[in-house]
Order: structure tokens, then sequence, then C-alpha cells
């Protein structure tokens, strides 16, 4: 579990404990692109890595074994001069209490991903200007994947970091790079935005019902954590007959559906007629997953 503990300074030692927040793969996919010189995406690979996993993103102590375990998958689309277009994909994940399973947080596709970059640049991420989109893009996606396993853990633990992502998206906006205004649904702003606003309150309680007080619980209560995540569904029914097709709830279900099929395929049995009719209602787009569930 991740325990957010005081680190004791003893000063005859001259050191400390304390680890950086992320554990991430950071992968740059160049097939698209017909360029012969392969190395300045190996380059940019080898720097991202850096910069995520060796930066300090917040003033919580972490011990090795706490950091998030994360991956972004950055494919280029088009190469010209030192100007990159693709997308990114983002997948989190969190240990599950007394297994071994790690359980999928956050999974998403941001298309809209375009930056300059010129081999062997510094990356330095200063929180007061925003001075490129790769670092601005890959900053916010730290701080989105450190505020939602935070969120995991503690209700509404990862405000902070939502403040953070948030702040560099007030930044960004008067740049010339898209994903960064409100001008489209579903973008880098409505994602924070969304999960910052009272509107969408349910999304938070139930990233911290359905792991700490259902997935948690399974190992020892099966039954007990069922039913806490069946009802965890129903915040997302509440929350969707307030704002339908909800952006949150999408990105909930991208992440969530396969493992919730099978949570509830196996052990003890619950209602599942109703529970069904819940998922359907609230991600339909899965109801085929939703039918393979075996009970």
């Amino acid at each position: 579990m991740r325990k957010f503990l005081l680190l004791l300074l003893v000063p005859c030692l001259g050191l400390t404990l304390q680890a950086q927040e992320l554990n991430c793969t950071l992968t740059v996919n160049s097939d698209q692109v017909s360029q012969t010189n392969q190395q300045i995406f190996r380059t940019l690979e080898r720097s991202l890595n850096d910069f995520v996993n060796k930066n300090k993103w917040t003033n919580r102590i972490y011990q090795e074994n706490e950091r998030v375990n994360c991956q972004m998958f950055i494919t280029i689309t088009k190469y010209e001069s030192n100007r990159f277009e693709g997308n990114i994909q983002i997948q989190s994940t969190r240990p599950v209490y007394n297994t071994s399973y790690e359980s999928p947080v956050f999974n998403y596709k941001d298309d809209e991903f375009n930056f300059e970059y010129i081999e062997f640049q510094p990356l330095v991420f200063n929180e007061n200007v925003f001075e490129s989109n790769l670092i601005g893009v890959i900053s916010y996606y730290a701080y989105m994947i450190l505020g939602l396993d935070a969120d995991t853990f503690a209700l509404e633990g990862g405000t902070d970091a939502f403040r953070k992502a948030q702040q560099i998206i007030t930044r960004a906006q008067g740049s010339n790079f898209s994903g960064w205004d409100q001008k489209n649904n579903r973008n880098r702003f409505e994602l924070v935005d969304n999960i910052l606003s009272n509107t969408y309150r349910e999304y938070r309680i139930a990233m911290y019902n359905y792991h700490r007080k259902g997935l948690d619980v399974l190992g020892d209560n099966n039954s007990t954590g069922k039913q806490v995540i069946a009802g965890t569904m129903k915040l997302f029914e509440t929350m969707m007959q307030r704002r339908p097709n909800a952006f949150l709830i999408q990105t909930f279900f991208d992440a969530k559906a396969d493992e919730i099929q099978n949570i509830f395929s196996d052990g003890p049995k619950i209602d599942i007629v109703q529970l069904k009719e819940t998922l359907n209602t609230v991600a339909p787009t899965y109801s085929s997953t939703w039918n393979g569930i075996e009970y």
C-alpha cells in the first residue's frame, strides 16, 4: 500500500530513502515515419524516460516499492525538421492489497499531440512557465497519473496533483498547440476540469470505493468486495442522470471493463441481472463485455 510517510532525516547517515513517484516505461514508436536516421527517436525516448522517472513531481515521500507503475506510448505519425506529430497512450496501474495483482487505473489515448524537439535538448519542467508542448503534455499526464492513483487510496487524495495539471492547462492555453482549450470536447482541458468539478463528484467517490473498499477487500472477503464494486456502478448511474454521456464515465470503463467482467465471472454470486442492467446503462459501448459475465 502507498503510505505517504514522513521521512526521518538522520544527519549522520547523510542519505535518504526518498524515491521519485513514477516508475514509467515510455516508448517512442516511429514506424509510420519514413526517416532513414532513427537516432533522434531513440534519443527522444531515452530523454523522456529520464525526464519522467527522475523528476520529483510532488513533495510527498515515496518508498521505492510505492512508485506508481505506468506506461506512455508515443506514436509519431509525421516528422519534419524539428516538428513532430502523433498521439500518446497513457496507462497506469495500482497494486491490490494482499495480492500480486496490478489493477488498471488509467487507460487513455490523446490524439492531439504535436511538439517541437531538437535532439539532445535538455528537458526541464518549469511549473511557472509553459516553454514546450512536449514537456507540458508529459508533465500534465504525470500529474494525472499521480492524482488518479492517490484517489484510489484516499477519498479525493489526488486533488493537489490535479491542481498541478490544471495549472499546466492554464499556462498552455496561450500557446498554439491543440488539446489545451475549451473548444473541443474530451481533451486534456475537459479531463481535469471534470475531475475537479462538483458536477461529477460521484466519479472520485467511485474511484475510492471501487479500489479501496472493493478491490482491496476481495482477498479477505470476496462477497463484500463484490457488493461494494457493484454498488459503485450505481454512482455512475447517478452521475449519468445529471450528465448523460459524461466523459469521465468513458475513461473509467476504458480502464476497467475487462477487470469488471473478470471479477463477476468468478467466486460468490451476487445479483448479476441487476448489475448487468446498470452496466449496460452506464457503459453501453461495452455491452459485449457485460454479456461475457458468466454466472
